[in-house]
């Protein structure tokens, strides 16, 4: 008889892991901290309003990648969903990304897109010829005004740190257009789960072979009571902190209901010093298909990740990185766990990589098996 597989976590890493491991005959424990499933993508009904919640803040799920958006939608319906964020700076209203819209309400021109290419090119300092920051890549690209009303102040409430010190990577997300697209993503499939992303998790994990634990954390103790582990929690929780706690930023929400409708969009940034917090969501409106009467929103404030707080995202800075190596290096000389998901690779991952990333484990842990191979430690090396 074939081991038990233990799983750490039940987001999408663990889930994915968990389903195609039983698929395959395995017998999948799932621990979960938590008292539910779908880890930060874990959504409600608000019993108030009738609107399904986001209840960790907006996930919305988009991707080029086939296999991942296959996969999702053997579990459920994906209602076609656009996300169109506004941001208030200055006292204005303007679209996200920066499109043609935006260049030409914040210049008060009306400028056709060559005409607007050319003019960003003038503001762009040209002294920058190799961006390595956040503020040089926005000061070479779009220039002083457009970087000060829409991402210094923005980034600095977000991330608690200065532009100045923030990898330029972290703006080469973050698109400029020449044309009235309003999209923010740019991806072939774009959409939302119609009944909610706990309720996809749930299909995901409703196979033969796997019990989930709910509110029960694993103790690495228990590691050898297994044939092999999947851990998706903090890389550096595995090791009780022995090389320090790497950094994240958490999220604080203040939520507020209200009549008809509060802001008439999902998502509104707030890019100056003019509120604390970085943006407001209607999660209404993260279901266009429904309608309510009443609504509900949540204020976001970033900031620094404490000990007994969920971590949002990796900073990943570069004084960071030695930290996060002796953590790798330590993790691959451990015998029979694999450390998967953001928390477990300390990386910043969307939705549909997260599940990539954990279709691919399990192809290699099933390859492995059939070998009778060691499974390494990380199937994605997270210093990549």
């Amino acid at each position: 008889m074939k081991k038990n597989i233990a799983v750490v976590g039940a987001g999408f890493s663990g889930a994915v892991i968990a389903n195609q491991l039983a698929h395959a005959g395995y017998n999948v424990e799932v621990f979960e901290s938590r008292p539910h499933i779908a880890g930060n993508c874990h959504s409600e009904r608000d019993d108030d309003t009738g609107v399904m919640l986001h209840v960790y803040g907006p996930h919305i799920f988009h991707t080029d990648n086939e296999r991942a958006w296959e996969f999702v939608n053997r579990f459920s319906e994906f209602k076609p969903y656009v996300n169109r964020v506004k941001a208030i700076t200055n006292g204005k209203v303007f679209t996200l990304p920066i499109n043609l819209l935006t260049i030409n309400q914040f210049f008060n021109k009306t400028m056709r897109p060559a005409e607007a290419q050319a003019f960003l090119l003038t503001l762009g300092d040209k002294s920058i010829d190799n961006p390595t920051t956040f503020e040089e890549q926005a000061l070479r690209f779009v220039g002083r005004e457009l970087y000060e009303a829409f991402f210094k102040t923005y980034t600095i409430k977000q991330w608690g740190l200065q532009p100045s010190e923030l990898p330029a990577s972290i703006l080469k997300r973050l698109p400029v257009r020449f044309n009235y697209d309003d999209n923010y993503f740019n991806h072939k499939y774009q959409g939302m789960p119609a009944n909610g992303y706990t309720a996809l998790v749930e299909k995901i994990l409703a196979v033969a072979g796997v019990a989930v634990h709910l509110s029960t954390p694993f103790d690495p103790a228990l590691k050898h009571d297994y044939g092999h582990v999947f851990y998706s929690g903090p890389i550096d929780a595995w090791f009780s902190h022995s090389e320090g706690r790497l950094p994240y930023r958490t999220l604080d929400f203040e939520v507020f209901r209200d009549r008809g409708d509060f802001q008439g969009n999902a998502v509104i940034n707030y890019c100056d010093d003019s509120q604390p917090y970085t943006r407001i969501t209607e999660h209404k409106h993260f279901s266009p298909w429904e309608q309510h009467d009443r609504t509900i929103c949540y204020t976001e404030y970033s900031r620094q990740c404490e000990e007994r707080d969920i971590p949002y995202y990796p900073i990943r800075l570069a004084r960071d990185k030695q930290q996060l190596e002796r953590y790798v290096d330590v993790a691959r000389e451990e015998a029979n766990v694999t450390f998967v998901g953001r928390l477990g690779t300390y990386r910043y991952l969307d939705m549909d990589v997260t599940i990539n990333e954990a279709l691919i484990t399990a192809d290699k842990f099933l390859d492995c098996a059939r070998a009778r191979a060691r499974m390494p430690a990380f199937v994605i090396d997270p210093l990549g």
